[in-house]
């Protein structure tokens, strides 16, 4: 790689890394998994960075990351996984906002992957249904469908709360 891509990689992932590690966090729901996951992304992103064309590197840097973490899913699923004990660091954090963060975290945690992707994608990421589309590489109209019914999921469990509201706060 030329040192001025690669400079402009380095760039980007300065800039750029913690909202696409927010964005990972939500599909692992584990920051462990979330950072290597994040960090298998951009080592696939730096072999192809020089042929990356538009102005924002950002939504094929997001595909990817999405993509990624569809063939996790599917490896993690085929292979042997254990189970460790919960180890707790510190006590319960009292704050009502990180308590409110991680009953939503959980409720998207029980969706099925596409429509915890298209709901992460639409409203953490803030995307229109065309872009949520395209960055999975799926109809509009399957985004939509799973937008309601992941919405409508996420009304029952989490009661009479706004769940596109509470999603963005994550």
């Amino acid at each position: 790689m030329r040192a001025r891509d690669e400079a402009a990689f380095e760039a980007f992932v300065a800039a750029r890394s913690d909202e696409l590690l927010r964005t990972a966090v939500l599909f692992t729901r584990d920051r462990g998994h979330a950072e290597d996951l994040l960090q298998t992304a951009l080592v696939k992103v730096y072999r192809r960075w020089s042929r990356i064309d538009g102005e924002d590197p950002y939504p094929y840097v997001r595909r990817v990351l999405v993509t990624s973490a569809a063939s996790w899913r599917r490896l993690r699923s085929s292979q042997e996984i254990v189970a460790l004990p919960a180890v707790e660091l510190a006590g319960p954090d009292a704050t009502e906002d990180v308590a409110e963060r991680e009953r939503v975290a959980d409720a998207l945690a029980t969706l099925p992957p596409r429509m915890r992707a298209v709901l992460v994608l639409r409203y953490a990421e803030d995307l229109s249904e065309a872009d949520t589309a395209a960055a999975l590489g799926c109809s509009v109209h399957t985004v939509k469908s799973q937008t309601v019914r992941g919405l409508a999921r996420l009304r029952v469990l989490l009661g009479d709360a706004a769940p596109a509201t509470l999603i963005e706060e994550c």
